[in-house]
């Protein structure tokens, strides 16, 4: 079910402190965005906070509403470019 895309930054470790912040184990988390229509397991949350599967927007929207965070600057605190260039 891949769709050949590959992250090139992870906020994933973003997205785990938001949820702990939040007091959610993965499941509870999951459970949520399902109820809010969002298809999601608790083994596809892990591989998102792993960096291991790229998130949807529609799932950093609902995200966004299960943890309760009002900007979405909040996704990408301390993430940066790094350039490859010599």
């Amino acid at each position: 079910m891949s769709n050949g895309l590959k992250q090139d930054i992870s906020i994933g470790h973003n997205l785990k402190c938001l949820r702990r912040k939040a007091n959610l184990s993965q499941r509870e988390a999951s459970a949520q965005l399902e109820i809010l229509g969002v298809p999601m397991t608790e083994d596809i949350l892990a591989k998102i906070e792993q960096g291991r599967y790229s998130v949807r927007i529609s799932v950093l929207l609902a995200l966004k509403q299960i943890y309760g965070v009002t900007t979405f600057d909040t996704f990408f605190e301390g993430l940066q470019l790094v350039s490859n260039h010599s």
